[in-house]
């Protein structure tokens, strides 16, 4: 089959020391992990992905999960050489592994570097132990800055996660928190406000009213406004909804979805987007570890790949497209425009002659502009 000539590779690794109370992602708490298994079936299922997409240059690897710094160096080293041998890989890759800024997922860095890894993305989340605890995190604040330490030693790029609106967290106390994350000189920070997720720890606690102290939507739009504020003054300004960066420092792999590029998703849970013969097709692989597991080393492909329509191509396009800062090219959205008049006038929606943005105003507010152009 003919291939895209582009791609990116996510490599999703299920799992974690303890699950979250927060995350509504495809994570699993289990004793031990066979790692020499695990590199096998993700070399089968990149060596299956080779033989239908031949001739692809993979761009971008991402170790997601889950925990991927819960990964054996082995282990990490095995994807890559496999993306290396049935693909061609870019000479300039980006390839970023997802951390936990423990001491022992800490002392595993060197390891990394030496098999590939040149882009680290630290789960530090809050920087006081307090909110740390609250949110179910394993590490301190002292043992997330020690990670910070090791890894600028060992990778080119380094970015870490903080999230905001936390419990009983003011104004102040992000403002705080934010200008300390900010003197650490990052050139790439994301910033996520808390939500509350139904099939989560905290979503069942906030049905039962055991959830309090969380800001109302005031508070948090306030937070919102402060956390654009200070980033771009200090030179990261937000090029996706939650993502702040220096000027070429974004994550090169997460722009391909947003942008609407082809990635392969390899492992429990991940999602795809490729094209062949012209046709681009959704994959998305078997949920449960061990079922996916089993079914690869029985020979069975661990995912469903769907043709998508035009109409569904687009309105994915629009959807990711639209998080980002540039926006996306006018041309895409011709049929739009008698909707977009009333978002122009409300000043949440800018149209240019070649793109489509939500402006500044309406950035916080993007599900709404999607539900008013897409529905």
């Amino acid at each position: 089959m003919a291939s895209s000539t582009e791609i990116g590779l996510y490599v999703h690794w299920p799992f974690c020391q303890a699950k979250c109370p927060y995350c509504d992602f495809n994570s699993h708490v289990v004793a031990r992990v066979d790692q020499s298994r695990w590199a096998q079936a993700l070399v089968t299922e990149i060596e299956r992905y080779g033989a239908a997409l031949p001739g692809a240059r993979v761009k971008t690897i991402f170790f997601g999960g889950g925990t991927p710094s819960l990964m054996r160096p082995q282990t990490v080293e095995a994807v890559i050489a496999a993306a290396q041998r049935v693909w061609t890989l870019a000479n300039d890759a980006e390839i970023t592994l997802e951390a936990n800024p423990t001491s022992v997922e800490a002392d595993r860095f060197t390891g990394y570097r030496i098999a590939g890894v040149n882009r680290v993305s630290l789960g530090v989340q809050a920087l006081n132990d307090t909110d740390l605890k609250r949110l179910g995190r394993l590490h301190d604040s002292k043992g997330a800055l020690r990670a910070l330490e090791v890894a600028r030693t060992c990778f080119d790029r380094v970015s870490f996660d903080l999230i905001y609106a936390r419990q009983f967290q003011t104004l102040e106390n992000w403002r705080s928190e934010l200008n300390e994350a900010l003197g650490m000189a990052p050139d790439h920070l994301s910033l996520y406000q808390l939500t509350i997720e139904q099939g989560t720890a905290f979503g069942d606690r906030a049905n039962h009213g055991r959830l309090p102290g969380l800001p109302g939507e005031d508070l948090a739009a306030d937070m919102w406004d402060v956390t654009q504020e200070m980033t771009t003054n200090a030179g990261l300004p937000a090029y996706e909804v939650s993502n702040h960066a220096q000027p070429g420092a974004e994550s090169r792999h997460n722009l391909i979805y947003w942008r609407g590029g082809d990635y392969v998703g390899i492992g429990p849970g991940a999602h795809g987007r490729v094209l062949q013969d012209g046709t681009r097709f959704a994959t998305e692989a078997e949920r449960i570890p061990a079922k996916w597991i089993a079914q690869i080393e029985s020979g069975d492909a661990p995912d469903i790949q769907t043709a998508m329509k035009s109409s569904e191509i687009l309105e994915e396009r629009i959807m990711m497209g639209l998080r980002l800062s540039e926006g996306i090219p006018a041309s895409l959205l011709k049929d739009y425009f008698r909707k977009l008049n009333s978002l122009t006038d409300l000043e949440l929606v800018e149209v240019t002659e070649n793109h489509v943005r939500a402006t500044s105003t309406g950035r916080p507010l993007l599900n709404a502009i999607l539900r008013d152009i897409l529905v």
